[in-house]
């Protein structure tokens, strides 16, 4: 009887090191998945191709409000980090706005920091 417990003992050691040998690997991978990623640096001139739609209601210079009866946020010269914030919450679903959830699903986090680049260097 002794051999076996000794056999079980040693099974069960074997399983403990080997989970915590797994735990101990995984660790740095999961916090190198939880650190967030660097933020795009924005390209105002391509940033400046992207902005054709919000023309139209945002009333960027040069521009007429097609909604004058709507209140609609002016946006040039707004704060980069404001803008990111504003169209990624759009793109995940955390701000509601039918129009504004459609426009932010075609861009990629690239374009939202290009677009935000030129709008907050306008005047």
């Amino acid at each position: 009887m002794r051999p076996l417990m000794i056999a079980a003992c040693f099974a069960l050691t074997t399983v403990a090191f080997t989970a915590s040998a797994q735990d101990a690997a995984q660790a740095p991978a999961a916090a190198a998945a939880a650190t967030p990623a660097p933020a795009a640096q924005g390209n105002a001139d391509k940033g400046r191709q992207l902005t054709y739609t919000c023309q139209g209601c945002h009333g960027i210079s040069g521009y007429k409000n097609a909604y004058p009866n709507y209140h609609v946020p002016k946006i040039g010269g707004q704060s980069a980090v404001y803008l990111v914030n504003a169209l990624t919450e759009y793109k995940k679903g955390a701000r509601k706005h039918p129009t504004m959830q459609a426009q932010s699903q075609s861009f990629s986090d690239q374009d939202i920091a290009d677009i935000a680049a030129f709008l907050s260097a306008l005047k």
